[in-house]
């Protein structure tokens, strides 16, 4: 059994002891583990064939993005699937499909030019974001015109979504092996104890949303994003595969996934 990782390569001083655990436990099962860094060697693309039974798309990055695309374009089985990891990319389809399948998003707008925005400012503030951006990179509240003039020019479209103000830290909801799990952080995290948070165990309600969000991409390996305001829950983001930091025994949930997910492409393949 082959299995690959797409992944970033972070730089040593960054903390990142889940994946390489991951990959411990793949190989003390039996499986060839291959770790590829799309973003840290010249690629010929006429050499980019499927060479194993399962890849597993662990980097955000466009290059990884598309070699995964280019690998599902010659019936690689890919976790998550490419399809799926390109619209939860774009906030515009994603947030669509979470809306069509009744999670509770913000109300949602796409402009030309911030300042078509104005008159929704009258109801309340704004969040301001890249509509392909990750990890709260380029994430602006606006309140009010002054702040909506000085936002920096947007690449393509303004994408922005009602501002509801959190009751206290955010969740981030984790979805692996059928199961939710559940971290309460600050938002955003500065140190890396930021990011392992404070894990809790989610109610019906909570546990409800993150089985919509799975099932409206067709997933089960994804987190989501949990702004609590009021005392009601909203989905702010929704990621194919995070970082799992602060989920008990996450290395040996995402190990088992991914083994069943290489197991089933090669009995497929048979």
């Amino acid at each position: 059994m082959r299995i690959a990782l797409l992944m970033v390569k972070h730089p040593p001083e960054r903390k990142s002891p889940i994946m390489p655990e991951v990959i411990r436990l793949l190989r003390e099962r039996g499986a060839s583990v291959d770790v590829i860094y799309p973003d840290e060697s010249l690629t010929d693309l006429s050499s980019l064939r499927v060479r194993h039974d399962l890849y597993v798309l662990k980097s955000g990055t466009d290059r990884a993005l598309s070699m995964a695309g280019a690998l599902h374009a010659q019936g690689a089985v890919v976790l998550n699937p490419y399809p799926v990891a390109a619209a939860l990319r774009d906030k515009v389809v994603s947030t669509r499909v979470l809306q069509a399948a009744g999670v509770p998003v913000p109300a949602t707008w796409l402009a030309r030019d911030p300042m078509e925005l104005l008159p929704l400012l009258r109801d309340g503030a704004l969040v301001v974001k890249p509509y392909r951006g990750s990890q709260g990179r380029g994430v602006v509240i606006v309140r009010n015109a002054e702040e909506l003039a000085a936002l920096p020019a947007q690449e393509s479209l303004v994408f922005a979504q009602r501002h509801h103000t959190p009751d206290g830290r955010d969740f981030k909801l984790y979805c692996a092996g059928g199961r939710v799990f559940g971290v309460r952080r600050i938002w955003p995290p500065t140190t890396y104890e930021d990011k392992l948070g404070e894990a809790f165990s989610p109610g019906p309600e909570l546990e409800e949303i993150a089985v919509a969000c799975g099932k409206a991409f067709g997933v089960r390996v994804f987190g989501v994003d949990v702004v609590m305001s009021g005392g009601r829950p909203w989905v702010v983001d929704m990621q194919a595969f995070p970082g799992f930091k602060g989920v008990p025994d996450a290395a040996e949930l995402l190990a088992e996934e991914i083994f069943a997910a290489a197991r089933g492409s090669r009995r497929a393949a048979a």
